[in-house]
């Protein structure tokens, strides 16, 4: 169970000021994938990583039950001077997992043959994403958060990366963060849009993607005009 209580966070990013979350009071549900949708810039990842305990809210408290995974497909933990192996099996150790279940599935998904043994430092784009979203999986959380992480990638990563997650998603919930509506209708089952700090919550998913679209043609949804 993930909870906010009377939060308030304001992110400042090159200069520009946004209210991520205002006095926000919210419950997620429990046991399945919620799509979060909102504007570029409404803060959207930042409330993900006020979530997973890597940003401090300004002020209010956010209590977590269960385990709660970093974003799913961050990179910027990774050691660039560490290889892909090392770094993989410093993940486990941090979280508690088997080094050699956890690396043998990280090897095995990412493809990234002799490259796996090298620093990370002179991987791809492609391939540390690769090697984050496979660590993300290896690891059994309660509820995942995952960031845009199927938009990266080559067409056959993407949908070997989709199903993994459904499969993860058969006995975990999510929090997912995606301008891509389609995979939200095939993950998600309910839906919340964040804009000037405040949560608008849908049962259904297609409910939240319809507010959302009609806040990029510049409008309110018609049940809050």
């Amino acid at each position: 169970m993930i909870s906010l209580h009377h939060v308030f966070k304001t992110h400042v990013s090159r200069g520009v000021e946004t209210c991520v979350a205002r006095d926000l009071s919210f419950e997620f549900p429990r046991g399945e994938a919620m799509a979060l949708l909102g504007r570029n810039g409404a803060g959207k990842s930042s409330l993900l990583r006020l979530v997973a305990g890597t940003m401090k809210p300004d002020s209010g408290r956010i209590r977590r039950r269960g385990r709660v995974s970093w974003p799913v497909g961050f990179q910027g933990s990774f050691h660039p001077d560490l290889t892909g192996l090392e770094n993989t099996r410093f993940v486990a150790r941090v979280y508690g997992a088997d080094t050699d279940d956890v690396t043998d599935f990280v090897e095995s998904f990412t493809n990234l043959g002799a490259h796996f043994r090298l620093p990370v430092r002179g991987y791809s784009a492609g391939m540390r994403a690769r090697l984050a979203f496979a660590t993300s999986m290896a690891i059994p959380f309660d509820t995942y958060l995952i960031d845009e992480v199927t938009s990266v990638g080559d067409g056959a990563f993407r949908r070997k990366s989709e199903a993994l997650l459904k499969e993860r998603l058969g006995t975990a919930g999510a929090i997912v963060v995606s301008h891509a509506t389609d995979l939200l209708r095939r993950l998600c089952i309910s839906g919340a849009v964040l804009e000037n700090g405040r949560l608008f919550f849908y049962a259904r998913v297609e409910r939240a993607i319809e507010h959302h679209d009609h806040l990029m043609q510049g409008q309110l949804p018609p049940w809050l005009r």
